[in-house]
């Protein structure tokens, strides 16, 4: 009998320190917003939903937010994960940051401040609340063409990030070979 993997999902690339948890018995989300302090928080708010869930400290797989955010917020985020996968000898999986910034379902845009009247965005059809399909890859452009892409459909600029989303992307569509971006 093959029992559930423990999944855990991170991400540091922006001012929210955002994890979330699922393991055969449920899941567990912590969004805190630390702006810079990603690292002073990290590990003390991973063991904190690990004691929540009622579980030792140790996953099957880890899904990392992938960014666009801060050079340093990516990398904390990044370094943090390899090190426990290669503690825990545990699958790493990474998808975009903007796939935890969905908030509804159906078709949407997500946005994060790129500055200078620009964005880093995508636009994703979201199911189940989580990324099913991506519409619009996530690329830098001006905040109105951005807009203008989305033909209506909602965005959200800047919103509160959701570990579950992050966790459900991961999980579904995750990436191996991933790479970091940078606002």
């Amino acid at each position: 009998m093959t029992l559930a993997p423990i999944t855990l999902a991170l991400d540091t690339a922006t001012p929210f320190l955002t994890l979330a948890l699922r393991w055969p018995g449920g899941e567990l989300e912590r969004v805190q917003e630390v702006g810079r302090a990603s690292a002073e928080f990290l590990a003390g708010e991973t063991q904190a939903l690990f004691d929540a869930a009622g579980l030792p400290l140790r996953a099957d797989r880890i899904v990392i937010g992938t960014g666009p955010g801060s050079y340093t917020g990516v990398r904390v985020g990044a370094s943090y994960a390899l090190g426990l996968c290669r503690v825990w000898d545990a699958e790493l999986l990474g998808v975009s940051t903007l796939e935890a910034l969905v908030q509804q379902e159906g078709a949407q845009g997500v946005s994060l401040d790129a500055r200078k009247g620009n964005v880093y965005g995508a636009v994703y059809e979201v199911a189940d609340g989580a990324v099913q399909c991506t519409l619009r890859a996530p690329c830098r452009l001006p905040l109105t063409d951005f807009e203008d892409l989305l033909a209506g459909k909602p965005h959200h600029a800047d919103p509160v990030p959701s570990g579950i989303a992050l966790l459900r992307a991961g999980e579904r569509h995750g990436v191996r070979n991933w790479q970091l971006a940078y606002l």
